[in-house]
C-alpha cells in the first residue's frame, strides 16, 4: 500500500488496497471471457517501448521508482519505458476500464486483488516470461500471496508483517516480559492478564494499542485482525464458502475474546498512542518502525501477537509487479520484471522504505531483517509461512489474505462485522450476517469460476 506510507510507508496496503477494494467492487461482475489466461499475450519483439503503470506515491517513493526504470534503461538499451504514475483512487478504475490496447506492459498491483485483477483478465500469468530464478528467490510468502489457481500472477520486492510492539519500561514496572518467539507467544487467556497488569499500573487503564484509529471496517480491519481468526484455525473463506468458516464457533470466540480488550485499549484518535508512551503495547505492522525506534529507541521491544489456540499467526503481503493481460511485449515486460526482483534494486528499495524484502536473498542479507538485526523476528514470522489461509497450520504463522477474486467483498463485510462487534454488537450475529453476504455475492457471481 503504497499511499499506507503517508502514516506507514508503501509496503502495506491496506489504507490504498481500501480504496482499490472499492473501485473493484464496483465492476466485479464484469466477467472474464478467455479460457486461457495466457491466450491474449504475445512475446513481441523483446524490444522497444513498454508501458509502465505504478501508483503514485509519496514523491520520495515516485523518485526511487522512476530512478529504478531510469537505470533498467541505462542497463538494456533495446527498451525504454513510458512511465506513467497514478493516484491510488483512479487506479482500479484506469485499470478495470482500459481496452486491451490500453492496457499497460507492466503494472503496480496490490496484494489482495490480484485474484479479482486475474478474474477480469486485467493481468496475465508471469511464469513463462521471467526467469526460473527470480521465480526461485520469491520468499513463499509472497508467493502465497500472488498465486492464483496454480498460475503466478506477480512478483513482489517486499513484503510486510504485523507483531505486538512494546514499551520495555513500562513492561518492567508491571513486571511483564515480551515474548520474543512465536512458539512463546501469550495465549488470549494469558494475555488478558498481562493487560490486568498493565493496566494496573497505568495512569488511566488504558495501557494497550491496536490503530483504532484507521478503522475496522477499513482494509486494515481484514489485515490486522484475520490473524484473530487464524490463529483460532479457522480461515475466512472454507472450500468457496464463507459460512461454516467466518462464523463459525471457533471465529466467534476468537473475536469475542478480542473484543473483550476494548476496556484495556486507548482509542489512538491522534496515532500516537505508543510513541508518546500512553500504551505500553502496541499491536502493528513493520511499516511504523522507524517511528518507534526513534521514540523509544532501546526501549522498544518486539514479539508475537496472541495465539488464540492454534499458534500465533499474521497477516502478510502488500503490492507486488504483474504484466498486463493483453500485453503484445511479454518478453520486454518479464525482463523488467526479472530487474526489478535483483539483489541491487530490491535491496535499494527496501531499505529507502523499511519494508521486508520479499526474496531470500535480499532478506538474508538486510540491514533490518537479516539475522541478528533488529527485526529478525519479522523475518522469522515470514519464513514460517503458511502461506494461505487453506494451509492453516499450528506451526505455520504468516498467512495471505484471501485468494479470490470476490475479495473485495470479503473485506467490506468483514470489516463492517469488525466494527460492530467492537461497538459492542454481539459477535455470532455480525459474522453470520458478513458470511451470508459473502456468499450471497458469490453466488451471484457464479461462484467466480
Amino acid at each position: 500500500m503504497r499511499s499506507l506510507h503517508a502514516v506507514s510507508g508503501r509496503s502495506r496496503s491496506w489504507l490504498k488496497g481500501s480504496a482499490l477494494a472499492l473501485g473493484t467492487a464496483l465492476l466485479l461482475t464484469g466477467c472474464s471471457g478467455a479460457t486461457d489466461p495466457s491466450a491474449r499475450v504475445e512475446a513481441g519483439s523483446g524490444t522497444g517501448t513498454i508501458t509502465v503503470w505504478a501508483l503514485d506515491g509519496q514523491s520520495a517513493e515516485n523518485e526511487a521508482i522512476q530512478k529504478i526504470m531510469d537505470d533498467f534503461e541505462k542497463s538494456n538499451g533495446e527498451i525504454e519505458i513510458d512511465m506513467q504514475f497514478i493516484p491510488a483512487d483512479q487506479f482500479t478504475t484506469a485499470l478495470q476500464t482500459a481496452t486491451d490496447e490500453e492496457l499497460p506492459d507492466v503494472l503496480e498491483v496490490d496484494g489482495p486483488l490480484i485474484a479479482n485483477f486475474a478474474y477480469l483478465d486485467r493481468i496475465a500469468p508471469i511464469d513463462d516470461w521471467v526467469s526460473a530464478e527470480t521465480i526461485d528467490n520469491q520468499t513463499e510468502a509472497i508467493k502465497g500471496q500472488n498465486t492464483v489457481e496454480g498460475d503466478l500472477y506477480a512478483v513482489g520486492m517486499m513484503n510486510s508483517g504485523l507483531a505486538m510492539w512494546g514499551n520495555k519500561k513500562l513492561l518492567d514496572a508491571a513486571g511483564v516480559t515480551m515474548p520474543t518467539t512465536a512458539a512463546d507467544a501469550w495465549t488470549a487467556e494469558e494475555f488478558s492478564d498481562v493487560l490486568d497488569k498493565l493496566a494496573a499500573v497505568d495512569a488511566d487503564g488504558r495501557p494497550f494499542g491496536l490503530a483504532e484509529n484507521n478503522g475496522f471496517s477499513t482494509e486494515y480491519g481484514i489485515y490486522a485482525f484475520a490473524p484473530v481468526l487464524w490463529s483460532a484455525g479457522t480461515p475466512l473463506i472454507d472450500d468457496g464458502k464463507a459460512a461454516g468458516a467466518l462464523d463459525s464457533e471457533t471465529a466467534v470466540e476468537a473475536v469475542e475474546t478480542w473484543a473483550s480488550w476494548r476496556e484495556f485499549t486507548d482509542p489512538d484518535t491522534d496515532g500516537a498512542a505508543f510513541q508518546s508512551g500512553r500504551v505500553a503495547l502496541n499491536w502493528m505492522g513493520n511499516w511504523m518502525y522507524p517511528a518507534y525506534k526513534e521514540a523509544l529507541g532501546d526501549d522498544l521491544v518486539v514479539g508475537p501477537l496472541p495465539d488464540f489456540g492454534q499458534g500465533a499467526k499474521t497477516g502478510s503481503g502488500t503490492i507486488a509487479w504483474s504484466m498486463g493481460g493483453a500485453t503484445k511485449n511479454a518478453t520486454a515486460a518479464g525482463a523488467l520484471l526479472d530487474y526489478l526482483m535483483s539483489d541491487a534494486v530490491v535491496e535499494e528499495y527496501t531499505s529507502a522504505n523499511g519494508a521486508p524484502p520479499a526474496t531470500h536473498s535480499a532478506l538474508g542479507s538486510s540491514a533490518l531483517y537479516g539475522e541478528g538485526k533488529p527485526l529478525s523476528y519479522l523475518t522469522e514470522q515470514l519464513d514460517a509461512a503458511c502461506p494461505t489461509e487453506d494451509k492453516l497450520a499450528a506451526d505455520c504463522v504468516a498467512v495471505s489474505r484471501p485468494i479470490t477474486a470476490g475479495y473485495p467483498v470479503v473485506t467490506a463485510e468483514f470489516g463492517k462485522a469488525l466494527a460492530a462487534i467492537w461497538g459492542g454488537a454481539d459477535a455470532a450475529e455480525s459474522l453470520s450476517a458478513a458470511a451470508r453476504a459473502i456468499d450471497r455475492d458469490f453466488a451471484d457471481n457464479d461462484e467466480y469460476k
